[in-house]
């Protein structure tokens, strides 16, 4: 993590599929009073049935930048990894949830039962390679790779933490950084 003196105006949080991005975000969000947004909302197009069709790079940079630009203190909770350098190096701070895989996966078996009434195989699949996948696909490794890269703050936290302690431990970085009032 290196210093920073300068007010925190944007956040990104990532992870896991299934590690606590988006609920951390949101919950972040109620806190501070910031808007919050999801990559998803930017990668997929809206289908029914939802995450058929993937936005090209150009459009969902394009849309997230424009997003962003329009509120003056925002988190975005998700993956970014390869979206582009003006997007990834936008951000104040980026807070990088981890969860172990069996954990990760159980949580993901229910949101999907609970969204869809179902598990969809394929997915599940995918979001179990996360640990052990190269920098090839969305992994541990290519996350890592990608926050050795970023000159903002990285705030690493494990996402078993309950969500208010996580909201507070990221608030409390954040003063001790500089960037925001306590």
């Amino acid at each position: 993590m290196q210093p920073s003196h300068a007010p925190i105006h944007r956040i990104n949080i990532t992870g896991a599929s299934g590690s606590g991005t988006t609920t951390l975000g949101r919950a972040l969000a109620a806190t501070l009073q910031w808007p919050v947004f999801d990559a998803d909302d930017f990668f997929w197009q809206p289908t029914d049935p939802p995450y058929q069709l993937k936005r090209s790079k150009s459009d969902r940079q394009s849309m997230v930048l424009k997003s962003l630009g329009d509120c003056p203190e925002s988190i975005l909770s998700g993956s970014i990894c390869g979206w582009g350098d003006d997007l990834e190096q936008s951000f104040d701070a980026v807070v990088f949830l981890t969860l172990p895989k069996d954990i990760r996966l159980a949580r993901l078996t229910q949101r999907e039962q609970r969204r869809f009434g179902r598990i969809d195989p394929e997915f599940l699949e995918w979001a179990s390679r996360y640990d052990d996948g190269g920098l090839d696909v969305r992994s541990r490794a290519l996350h890592e790779h990608w926050l050795a890269t970023l000159t903002c703050s990285i705030i690493r936290l494990d996402g078993q933490t309950p969500v208010p302690e996580l909201v507070e431990a990221v608030r409390k970085r954040l003063t001790d950084l500089g960037g925001m009032s306590p």
